[in-house]
């Protein structure tokens, strides 16, 4: 059965529904491509008959896009033959687009990547009015350019700046939006409707022409010859640079394709982008992303940390204990998914503040008019604030987010429980103080569970839910459904101090704030935090978070640590934390003095002191750009593999997963463990050891790491 249907009918028109067998997406794998090469011959044949052609699907989505899994697994030897085989699936789409007929694309679904790519290559684009429905090319997300013509088409269509927001960042929009930036033509209320105006359409015009094959054509807004838009794009390159840091190769290649492709006629311009496309596809960025943000992510959200057998809940009411930042944070985000809650705080003003939270991010998204008013307060009626523990009862979840203080933990755990259904779930927000122990407080251990939520939560998407010596399997279930009822990531870690995320945090922010302390000039710390691909820099992060707080978190820590009979091993970076607070009274941004100065007006900026206290000039002018980036990468991926070896972390999966989405590690690298493959692993551990000769032992590779690299194993 040939993945697109061939039919024409009484009144000569062609309807080519693309409807891949044993699939419920359409994607643009080698099923597909012979079927299109069997279509353009058919077509050949049948020219002279036909009046006009429909482009649409037999699935709720158009198209998904090109197929990763085939992507994914081109090789650099392979990379001829690939070549090849994509400027033939062009040649396919060219061939229909200049048979001099009207071909119509009926747009019936969300049309992404090479799905969009298609209908770009017809000469008349009409979409459903459906907001669900997104039109995009997100290849950029992952790695890749869009192959299928993207980079060519539209520009031509919508010119060459107002097309890169959509290439270099990935940027999708409803049909309503597709339609005002000018990819779309028409929207159509229904199936019908839609088919109806394509039909129109190949009345109207009885021969089609794209606009770039037409003689005298110029790309709207001018080409790369015109001289404003050649002002504007002499700045281009290092504009991108800023954002990319030099560590993403697809955003610098698809400014490449488009430029150099607007210079050229349009078969040699897709020969261009064909080039450019293949280099990204064998390199290793590509790989990194696709295999993590793509495969890895999608195992996650299917639910494979989740235990099986256990039914799947729906939650009705949520409690949270704590209207701070994280308590507002995490009410905003249950109540944005329709989910009642209850904001508990001591008084009834502070549970209010909290639910301010929620107002301001409401009314800033009906400004943008991305909701309603009638909308916004739905959202709003759901949240209870209160000073009353009494008002818990009923919920079937509630979450503790006070003060990182296991006293008062304590105290909050005993109290909800008292009122909260006794079937229901306890959870702790805690980002370092081990869950085992705070369970301790719990009548229900068993019921008892972590939920680490990350700043600020309704923009962060990670949890990650830990798995306490007596959380039951149908505990970590619900904990699971929750994540994902209120459209979270979930990953899954075992009990440890820190859990996964808050030690390797720690590792990079401690790794920065140690550099300083070693004398090296603070501009060079951030910049390398910044070039490795962190989205902030160490000392900036510090500030975010206090310093005050990390003083707190490491006191709690050790109190702790000694209290079990322990030994407590400073690191260089407490000293300058130390010195930074007790010596200079700079606590963090909050406080409005930290790392950085941050005036009323303008920009924050490195604290001059800095220099003047911490830096030493030969080691500053000494320094090697690429040592301060390795520490900053090596010192998490390291951190990352003890959390393996010792349990803590289940899955690579979750570790890529958590160290990206949850503490920002270099995305081009698809994360920490995938960093250590990608590097590999004998060299990985090479390198560690070679860091560990000259910065301590913090830095030596451990037992796991050293034995997938004597055996030449990547960590799967």
């Amino acid at each position: 059965m040939s993945a697109i249907h061939y039919d024409i009918d009484d009144q000569n028109i062609l309807t080519l529904t693309i409807d891949m067998p044993g699939q419920s997406a359409n994607t643009m794998n080698a099923d597909f491509r012979a079927a299109l090469t069997e279509t353009a011959a058919r077509l050949e044949k049948d020219l002279e008959r036909i009046r006009g052609i429909i482009l649409t699907s037999g699935k709720k989505t158009f198209f998904a896009g090109g197929d990763l899994n085939e992507l994914y697994k081109v090789t650099r030897d392979q990379a001829e033959d690939f070549e090849r085989m994509i400027a033939d699936l062009k040649g396919q789409m060219r061939a229909i687009e200049t048979c001099g007929k009207p071909v119509v694309a009926a747009i019936n679904g969300t049309a992404l990547g090479g799905g969009l790519e298609l209908c770009l290559a017809c000469h008349h684009r009409i979409a459903l009015d459906d907001e669900r429905i997104q039109l995009g090319l997100p290849e950029v997300t992952l790695g890749l350019l869009p192959g299928g013509g993207g980079t060519q088409r539209l520009p031509r269509m919508i010119g060459l700046e107002n097309s890169l927001p959509y290439l270099t960042e990935g940027k999708k929009v409803s049909p309503s939006k597709a339609i005002k930036a000018g990819i779309i033509d028409e929207l159509a209320e229904d199936r019908d409707a839609l088919m109806a105006k394509a039909r129109a359409f190949i009345d109207a015009h009885p021969e089609c022409q794209q606009p770039w094959d037409r003689k005298g054509f110029k790309i709207p807004g001018g080409g790369p010859q015109n001289p404003a838009v050649a002002q504007r794009l002499a700045i281009a390159p290092a504009m991108l640079k800023q954002k990319t840091k030099g560590c993403y190769p697809a955003p610098e290649a698809i400014m490449s394709a488009v430029v150099e492709g607007a210079q050229v006629d349009f078969d040699n311009a897709e020969k261009i982008e064909t080039r450019y496309f293949t280099e990204l596809v064998i390199g290793p960025v590509a790989k990194n992303m696709t295999g993590t943000f793509w495969f890895q992510l999608n195992a996650i959200k299917a639910g494979e940390s989740r235990p099986q057998g256990v039914d799947q809940a729906r939650f009705k009411k949520v409690g949270i204990l704590g209207a701070g930042m994280m308590g507002a944070g995490i009410a905003y985000s249950t109540a944005n998914r329709g989910v009642d809650v209850v904001l508990k705080d001591v008084s009834a003003e502070n549970a209010e503040k909290g639910k301010g939270y929620s107002e301001k991010v409401l009314a800033k998204k009906v400004s943008r008019g991305r909701m309603s008013e009638d909308d916004k307060q739905t959202v709003l009626d759901r949240i209870t604030p209160t000073a009353e523990a009494s008002d818990l009862a009923g919920c079937d979840l509630v979450i503790e987010a006070v003060f990182e203080d296991s006293d008062l933990k304590a105290t909050v755990t005993k109290e909800a429980e008292a009122a909260m259904d006794a079937s229901g779930v306890f959870a702790s927000n805690t980002s370092t103080i081990p869950i085992t122990q705070l369970a301790k407080a719990s009548e229900r251990p068993e019921r008892f569970i972590g939920l680490h939520f990350f700043s600020p939560v309704d923009k962060m998407q990670l949890v990650e839910i830990i798995v306490g010596e007596k959380t039951s399997n149908e505990t970590l279930a619900q904990a699971f459904d929750y994540v994902q009822q209120i459209g979270k990531i979930p990953i899954v870690v075992n009990d440890s101090r820190g859990f996964f995320t808050s030690r390797v945090f720690g590792t990079f922010v401690n790794e920065g704030v140690a550099m300083l302390g070693e004398g090296i000039h603070p501009s060079s710390v951030e910049n390398a935090g910044l070039l490795a691909g962190m989205p902030v820099g160490p000392l900036a992060i510090c500030d975010e978070v206090s310093l005050t707080l990390m003083q707190h978190i490491r006191d709690q820590s050790r109190k702790d640590l000694e209290a079990a009979g322990g030994t407590w091993q400073p690191h260089p970076a407490e000293a300058v934390a130390d010195a930074m607070v007790d010596t200079h009274g700079r606590k963090g941004k909050a406080a409005g003095a930290g790392f950085y100065e941050y005036p009323e007006s303008g920009k924050k900026y490195l604290w001059p002191g800095l220099v003047e206290h911490f830096t030493d000039a030969d080691k500053a002018d000494s320094v090697d750009l690429q040592t301060l980036k390795d520490r900053i990468l090596f010192i998490q991926a390291i951190e990352t593999v003890r959390c393996l070896e010792e349990g803590v972390l289940r899955t690579v999966e979750d570790a890529n997963i958590g160290s990206i989405f949850g503490i920002g590690f270099a995305p081009w690298t698809g994360g920490a463990i995938q960093f250590i493959n990608q590097y590999g692993v004998r060299a990985f551990a090479e390198r560690a050891r070679e860091l560990a000769a000259r910065f301590g032992d913090r830095f030596e590779p451990p037992k796991l790491l050293l034995e997938k690299a004597e055996s030449g194993e990547s960590f799967r």
